[in-house]
């Protein structure tokens, strides 16, 4: 071979453009290796910047470097899981889920009629609810912007209307003396109300002459007007209440004008009230309307993902004994039934709660062991009350939304599917921290009798008499869960450790995103394990 060189002539072959390239560099070094190029050529975001768009891998991802894809082992069957097996298995990874309990979805859980629940004490429910009743004791409500909406699309799963906030609601402060429960229009229309008056007056004798330019003034007044349905300057900005505050007596036909409830109480007595606090409910981001629920129960979502998934994939009744990383693969360890048996893959997803996970025994070191310790998990419960009738709708003229309370109990929810039907579920509390453990403590008939005690001091006796069954559920005594959500230790050296793998091992699950307890908190921290663990399959 001559080692003599020839001019190069440039123009004899085609340029290679960026995109080529780049192409070039994905069927040679994998997305990792593009990936990094990019980054270095300023077309892919560093750290520091927002994550780019989720990708979902694919087999034509193989097809180039001859690849193919990895054994997965993923250690729960909540939405993480599912999710996590979902998306890897559209580049034909060969999944198995792990799950202890007898039914997948996790915290997705839906009761009906003939569910069985034993908790942590023996304490054993079966659900007669009637058909078309359920009960969703886990999530109940979806943001319009979440990406559980985006998989309801992809998967099939219908969706509808829940109805999160609801004028005609109620709000009932006991502590505060109040004797009965007011609606919640009336409620905001007088705090509303005397808010703008209060702020009216300042405004107009100069309080805020500082902040606010004349101009400002005047359009400020003109909002307080509009906003508080207060009086002008004439009347000294005051509010007197209008037909805001609700009816005693309806409008209707000819010259009937109806019965409006009439003046407001005194502002003293609206502020002591303390009915205020509940309005910036619906104001949060992830509360606001409109809000949705799956047709016919939110296990409609892991019920769609286990068909797509495959049910021969889901090991159900397996409990997780023990994780080893092997160097070039892992072991997990797992009881079902009376049998010990075990499976080896080439990755594992660890989807577990953390606060179970670091129990299980494992050779990932103790660090992670202390960063899956360091989640305190928050106790929450529910219960389902079947009733008769659907006296709320008729008697009370509510439809759907939430009452909120101080009592124990704290919230209590009307059904959003079901409408003019002849039976209804209405969630009878809903309840975190120390109230839901002191329900939790109760027998299911203790929970539902003062569950029942406080719900008739808000809606009287037919809470009572009108009751058929109900079924309650309480999240931190429930096997293989222990709470409702955790308290992720944000932005430490351990909840950083654990968005990296140990080893083949990685970690995924709502609590390791910003909106924990959320399914869009697990979806998107499925979605993050699935790129990284695909990155590493065609890097390696």
């Amino acid at each position: 071979m001559s080692h003599h060189t020839q001019p190069v002539n440039h123009s004899a072959r085609p340029a290679l453009d960026r995109r080529g390239f780049l192409r070039a560099v994905g069927a040679s070094g994998g997305a990792g290796a593009m990936l990094a190029t990019m980054g270095a050529l300023g077309l892919a975001p560093t750290a520091a910047s927002a994550a780019p768009a989720f990708r979902a891998p694919a087999r034509s991802d193989f097809t180039l470097s001859g690849r193919s894809g990895a054994r997965v082992v993923i250690l729960g069957g909540g939405v993480a899981g599912l999710a996590t097996a979902y998306e890897l298995g559209k580049a034909g990874y060969d999944c198995t889920i792990l799950e202890a309990r007898a039914v997948a979805g996790g915290r997705n859980l839906t009761i009906r009629g003939g569910s069985v629940e034993t908790d942590l004490d023996g304490r054993t429910q079966k659900a007669k609810f009637s058909d078309g009743t359920y009960f969703n004791a886990g999530p109940g409500r979806l943001a319009q912007w979440m990406v559980t909406l985006d998989y309801c699309r992809e998967l099939g799963v219908p969706i509808e209307v829940f109805t999160n906030a609801n004028a005609d609601a109620r709000i009932y402060n006991e502590s505060t003396g109040m004797t009965s429960a007011q609606r919640y229009r009336t409620a905001r229309a007088d705090v509303y109300g005397y808010v703008s008056e209060l702020l009216a007056k300042a405004t107009d004798q100069g309080a805020l002459d500082a902040r606010l330019t004349a101009e400002d003034k005047q359009r400020l007044l003109s909002f307080l007007q509009s906003f508080g349905a207060i009086g002008g300057r004439t009347n000294g900005w005051a509010y007197t209440g209008t037909n805001r505050r609700g009816y005693a007596a309806y409008p209707g036909a000819g010259n009937d004008a109806g019965t409006p409830l009439g003046a407001p109480p005194p502002l003293s007595d609206v502020f002591a009230s303390n009915v205020g606090r509940y309005f910036s409910f619906e104001l949060g981001y992830d509360q606001a309307m409109l809000m949705f629920q799956p047709v016919d129960g939110m296990d409609a979502i892991p019920r769609a993902l286990t068909r797509a998934v495959g049910g021969h994939r889901v090991r159900l009744g397996a409990e997780v004994t023990g994780v080893t990383n092997l160097g070039g693969e892992v072991e997990v360890t797992y009881r079902q039934g009376r049998h010990e048996r075990s499976i080896r893959a080439d990755y594992c997803v660890a989807t577990l709660p953390p606060q179970l996970m670091a129990r299980v025994p494992h050779n990932l070191g103790t660090n992670v062991t202390a960063a899956l310790s360091g989640f305190p998990a928050t106790a929450s419960g529910k219960i389902g009350l079947e009733y008769r009738s659907r006296w709320w709708e008729t008697d009370e003229r509510i439809y759907g939304g939430i009452t909120e309370t101080d009592l124990d109990l704290a919230h209590i929810w009307y059904p959003s599917y079901g409408f003019h039907g002849r039976r209804g579920l209405i969630v009878g509390y809903y309840n975190t921290g120390a109230n839901a453990r002191t329900y939790s403590a109760l027998t299911p008939a203790g929970r539902e009798a003062r569950a029942v005690a406080q719900g008739v001091k808000i809606h009287g006796e037919k809470y009572r008499t009108e009751l058929a069954t109900s079924f309650s559920h309480a999240w931190d005594r429930t096997r293989y869960l222990e709470g409702a959500w955790t308290s992720p230790p944000h932005g430490t050296a351990g909840y950083n450790l654990l968005l990296q793998p140990a080893g083949r091992v990685y970690f995924a699950g709502d609590w390791l995103s910003h909106e924990t307890a959320w399914q869009h908190g697990a979806f998107v921290s499925a979605r993050s394990v699935v790129t990284a663990l695909h990155q590493r399959v065609m890097s390696s």
